[in-house]
């Protein structure tokens, strides 16, 4: 009897859990049980998006509100939720780059409705008509992209101008403005991607090394790697701020190149408006003097909201890009590659041994150029690289605040094509 009670009960439950959601995989159960409590008034249009979609859009609705901002839960409707979904499961059935793509990758880098912070429009529709003419009948998705990011400017009458009225502008609000920044411009390049299946997001810093400014940009996901490309398109993985990413500092997050994810990574998307909250998690005192007040301001504001965007540390991929584009680029005749490790004590052949340190160039007290030389967990053939003039005179100045290091090295370049360069904190 008591084995009967049991199965009945058994039979009872799973009745239960499959009528709860139904075509729902179960995996999302118990976060869909979380986010309708987290949107309290507004679980019944989330309910009806989730009833509504169409069996084979069921998954894609329940990872949206599994995963949703609570902004959203609390604001978004049904009717929103659907026509979004509509037009992304429209574009995977059309185009044969989006059909082809993993699951994982379509419902984070195509599916979601928005980018970072930014109002939620309903771009979708809109957009698919704008620009699926670039797609229709195609099967290159490289050529596609390109296509697109060519066109862009002129299909959307958007240009770069600081007079936008928000630096998360939304794709309408700058369309009706015909301005944005690199941020508003990123967005309206990642939604028209997303538009015709092409999986994309934003990437960018909070602050560059040089402390001149942070910057946002798109990347697109390519034979299961991921490229950068700009509104403004040079070509993939090439633009202006290859430089200035490529001397991103990897053991500061102020300095990292980010990646969005709509899905919680754990780790915050602390880049372009949301580089406030970066303030929390450094240490102000390890910044230029003259940078303290402004991150103290930041810190202050930070306190005020909790993060909700979330990212990839992408750093590394943007510094051996920069490295390869050095060792790629053509020497003059008077010009060496140099490769620079800076080493904590004299035992060089250990990994043990190496110390990530700034490094200043200096030629007659003038900056030539900067960069952050290898850690101990970095592979050994993997150095600073700068190209140099050959039989010259440098200054190196090497630095690294939390190690209480600061000394300059006086090194000559030799007139071979190539140089490695041991910089030996203490013999």
């Amino acid at each position: 009897m008591n084995k009967l009670l049991l199965l009945v009960a058994t039979v009872m439950l799973a009745i239960a859990c499959q009528s709860k959601y139904p075509g729902i995989p179960e995996e999302y159960y118990t976060l869909l049980d979380s986010a309708l409590v987290k949107a309290g008034e507004n679980a019944t249009e989330l309910q009806k998006a989730l009833t509504d979609a169409p069996s084979e859009e069921k998954e894609g609705m329940a990872f949206l509100i599994s995963y949703m901002p609570e902004r959203d839960l609390t604001t978004l409707t049904a009717d929103f939720l659907l026509e979004n979904n509509e037009y992304a499961y429209k574009a995977r059935k059309e185009f044969p780059w989006c059909a082809a793509l993993p699951d994982s990758v379509f419902l984070n880098e195509v599916l979601p409705y928005a980018n970072i912070s930014e109002d939620r429009d309903r771009w979708r529709p809109g957009f698919y008509e704008r620009f699926s003419k670039y797609a229709k009948g195609k099967d290159d998705m490289v050529e596609v992209l390109m296509d697109i990011a060519h066109n862009i400017p002129k299909e959307v009458d958007v240009e770069y101008n600081t007079n936008r009225s928000r630096v998360d502008i939304s794709p309408l609000q700058a369309m009706k403005e015909h301005m944005a920044t690199c941020t508003g411009l990123s967005i309206l390049l990642t939604d028209a991607y997303r538009a015709v299946g092409i999986p994309s997001r934003l990437a960018g810093t909070a602050m560059w090394t040089n402390y001149k400014g942070n910057h946002t940009w798109s990347e697109v996901w390519i034979d299961g790697d991921w490229k950068f490309i700009e509104y403004y398109v040079d070509t993939l993985d090439q633009s202006w701020f290859v430089a200035d990413a490529g001397k991103a500092d990897p053991d500061n997050m102020l300095h990292w190149i980010y990646a969005t994810s709509y899905k919680p990574t754990g780790l915050p998307y602390y880049a372009a408006v949301d580089g406030p909250y970066v303030a929390n998690v450094v240490d102000l005192s390890k910044l230029p003097e003259e940078m303290r007040p402004r991150y103290q301001r930041m810190k202050q504001r930070a306190q005020e909201v909790k993060p909700y965007i979330w990212g990839h540390n992408v750093t590394q991929r943007y510094i051996d890009l920069y490295e390869k584009s050095v060792q790629n680029s053509q020497l003059a005749e008077d010009e060496l590659l140099v490769n620079v490790v800076v080493f904590a004590d004299e035992n060089t052949s250990s990994s043990e041994s190496r110390l990530s340190c700034r490094v200043d160039v200096q030629k007659d007290g003038e900056n030539v150029n900067f960069g952050y030389s290898p850690r101990k967990t970095d592979d050994l053939n993997h150095f600073l690289q700068f190209k140099l003039k050959k039989n010259t005179s440098y200054q190196f100045l090497v630095s690294n605040p939390e190690q209480n290091v600061d000394k300059t090295f006086a090194v000559t370049t030799g007139n071979n094509a190539q140089q490695d360069i041991q910089l030996i904190l203490s013999k």
